[in-house]
């Protein structure tokens, strides 16, 4: 039985693919920030045949969080438990139940089960995590949909692209550049603005105008994790309007001429937003090129002005 006060809630979706597909995208984690739009990084602590430890970095109404949770998986009944080990304020409890049906060879009816409780039965508290779950829960089962249905037809929308400069510095110091996004208005030519929030240490909400060569101005969103001092992963949540989605990697890696660092870029290309972009007679190809070369040449020029500024310190 759950304890007094405890909100027992489920949300469902039918999709058309196996029933074995939507576990199996279910139970890699890893791809979640792919997948999810709540989802920023996903990491698995500890991992066994049938449990693993995971620790989710996810945004809640607007505000990022993080928690680890463990997870039992049963493939043989489509079904993955999960329990937060320590919920974030103001959630005093969090658990649930992935539950895959078969209706058909190729038609699934996905549930998607939460049980929670506020800190100290608060009752906002309790409506807030309400719509945090819904708004959540109707979202990821939406992308589970899409993104299982659309797999087959969409690989050419997907680009995953790196960028590396070698730098004669300190790790230390390459990734105070990247993490302290704060000044990069006056470091970075190509920004024009930026707005940097960080309650929770190594968490951040960046907000960023970037220049483009044409002289406009685009706004994009992102929340960051920030692993000092070897890496920061990100996630757009507001993207230009060439792709839906756009999640990022900085890497550095030390080596005997000092670090080598990296920028990784994954993001699907928005179709039905090309022609407006890119004119009437422009594809996805061309689209893909634009975006890996206007990231590309961002990324580059970060790591470049982190190289002087890295070995400026030495």
């Amino acid at each position: 039985m759950s304890q007094p006060g405890t909100r027992e809630v489920e949300h469902s979706i039918t999709v058309q693919a196996p029933a074995k597909t939507l576990y199996q995208l279910l139970a890699e984690v890893e791809n979640w920030p792919l997948m999810f739009p709540p989802s920023v990084h996903v990491e698995c602590l500890e991992r066994g045949e049938r449990e693993e430890r995971i620790q989710i970095w996810a945004v809640a109404n607007g505000a990022p969080k993080t928690w680890k949770s463990r997870r039992v998986l049963t493939p043989e009944d489509l079904r993955i438990e999960f329990r937060q080990e320590v919920s974030t304020p103001p959630v005093a409890a969090m658990g649930g139940t992935w539950i895959i049906e078969a209706v058909s060879e190729n038609e699934s009816r996905v549930r998607l089960l939460h049980d929670y409780r506020a800190i100290d039965d608060d009752p906002d508290s309790l409506a807030w995590i309400d719509r945090a779950v819904d708004r959540n829960s109707g979202a990821e089962l939406a992308a589970l949909k899409a993104n299982a249905e659309l797999a087959h037809g969409s690989a050419e929308l997907l680009l995953t692209f790196e960028d590396s400069v070698q730098i004669g510095g300190r790790s230390r110091d390459v990734y105070d550049f990247i993490n302290e996004a704060q000044l990069w208005e006056a470091r970075l030519p190509h920004v024009a603005q930026v707005r940097l929030e960080e309650e929770t240490p190594g968490l951040q909400l960046l907000e960023m105008d970037t220049r483009t060569k044409d002289g406009s101005v685009h706004t994009t969103k992102s929340v960051r994790v920030c692993f000092p001092h070897d890496r920061i992963v990100y996630k757009q949540t507001q993207v230009p309007a060439l792709m839906t989605l756009h999640t990022g990697k900085w890497t550095l890696v030390d080596n005997d001429e000092g670090v080598h660092a990296t920028s990784q870029h994954t993001v699907i290309i928005n179709e039905a937003n090309i022609e407006e972009i890119l004119g009437a007679d422009a594809d996805v190809e061309q689209a893909r090129n634009f975006v890996r070369n206007a990231l590309g040449n961002n990324s580059l020029a970060t790591l470049r002005h982190a190289k002087e500024f890295a070995e400026r310190r030495k």
